[in-house]
């Protein structure tokens, strides 16, 4: 995990839609285990699974492009080293995004 400050810094409105859309998250995973002590039928389960999935691929793909609007934008700018190691993070972050 780095060190470096978040481009969501200041940025309380992006922080909160964030923060609910996690918080949504964790209540699908949360009837996800009840669903799983309660024994119900797979299917459903996988069913449940799939939507919790896509949800965190939903949120990971907003972060992917608050972080491509300001982070590689501004390395951008700037150019030089920090321009090819933003360019490098995120094409490692897709690649990650890609293999899930």
């Amino acid at each position: 995990m780095s060190d470096q400050h978040g481009h969501l810094e200041g940025n309380d409105e992006a922080v909160q839609a964030h923060l609910k859309r996690l918080r949504r998250i964790e209540g699908q995973v949360r009837g996800i285990q009840r669903m799983v002590e309660e024994e119900k039928y797979c299917i459903d389960i996988l069913t449940q699974v799939s939507a919790a999935t896509k949800a965190l691929q939903a949120l990971a793909l907003s972060l992917l492009d608050d972080h491509m609007a300001h982070c590689l934008v501004d390395a951008a700018r700037q150019g030089g080293e920090e321009q090819e190691l933003k360019l490098k993070e995120a094409s490692e972050a897709i690649a990650r995004l890609v293999k899930s």
